[in-house]
């Protein structure tokens, strides 16, 4: 596609999704960012009035935001809203307009984001974020991104409001395919840390003990030292967090990229039954890390 990338000032930037993640990411945007102006739509009134308390300005509708921005930054929750989101918000977009989507999602999804995109004129990458809500706060998350290197350069300015961490992976899709792994990865070492904290427990020996060995071992993690200390240990599950619903998503969408490229993932699907029993415990809008109490109780 031909854009002129000159005709895209990256002043202006529309925000859509304000959760927990997204509503932190557009408050940072708005603190740190230098652009002439930020405006930002979620039908939830709360999660506006959140953003509204640091500046910015509301969108009564998305039409209202397309028309107001040049670069418009996605937080949605899954495909599904994503899907909705920009069927609704593309037909709204001018050409050269750039639409960044942080939601994880399914690569397929993403690259058909990207190819609608392209049709339009509208520069698109997908680029997901990692690590917790507290980065999310403090604009120290990592995102990964998938799409071409001048749409990423074009962003690059919005990108560092939200994320220290700016890795370009690929074409389009690229990005959620290595966020996808991530979260695969992750959820499978909170699995081993619980299993070793219940072990432990039942041994005689203190779960704080053993985070403390392992965090001075070859069994240090990041998970370890967020998830193990300041969840699991403390046996703190809020909601409002990375939910067992939201873990059960991500880790499905891993399975089904796994069956897509012919791999068996059988750790996958060990913490998919892990995350389903969870959730008919009545866990689903815990913090995902609330699977411990099922290892707690075997």
């Amino acid at each position: 596609m031909s854009t002129d990338s000159s005709s895209l000032p990256a002043q202006r930037v529309g925000f859509v999704g304000l959760g927990v993640m997204g509503g932190a990411m557009c408050r940072n945007v708005i603190r740190r960012g230098k652009f002439s102006s930020v405006v930002y739509f979620d039908r939830d009134p709360a999660a506006v009035q959140s953003v509204a308390a640091v500046g910015g300005r509301p969108a009564a509708d998305l039409a209202e935001l397309a028309s107001a921005s040049d670069l418009i930054l996605l937080s949605l929750p899954d495909g599904d809203a994503s899907e909705g989101v920009v069927g609704a918000l593309l037909p709204l977009m001018r050409r050269g307009q750039l639409l960044i989507d942080t939601s994880t999602i399914p690569a397929d999804l993403a690259r058909a984001h990207a190819r609608r995109c392209d049709e339009a004129g509208v520069l698109y990458l997908d680029a997901p974020v990692a690590r917790t809500r507290e980065a999310a706060e403090a604009g120290t998350l990592s995102t990964m991104v998938g799409g071409s290197e001048e749409a990423l350069g074009l962003a690059r300015p919005l990108l560092e409001c939200i994320a220290t961490d700016i890795s370009h992976c690929g074409p389009a899709g690229s990005g959620e395919v290595v966020k996808i792994l991530n979260n695969m990865v992750l959820f499978q070492v909170v699995n081993a840390l619980s299993e070793a904290m219940a072990i432990a427990a039942r041994a005689g020996v203190a779960p704080e003990l053993l985070a403390e060995v392992f965090e001075k071992g070859s069994a240090d993690s990041f998970a370890l030292r967020n998830h193990g200390r300041k969840s699991i240990v403390p046996g703190v599950y809020p909601e409002r967090a990375f939910s067992t619903a939201y873990a059960r998503k991500d880790n499905g969408y891993a399975l089904e990229l796994a069956r897509q490229v012919g791999v068996s993932a059988p750790g996958a699907e060990l913490v998919a039954r892990i995350l389903e029993r969870a959730a008919q415990a009545g866990f689903a809008d815990r913090y995902f890390p609330v699977f411990h109490r099922l290892h707690e109780g075997d």
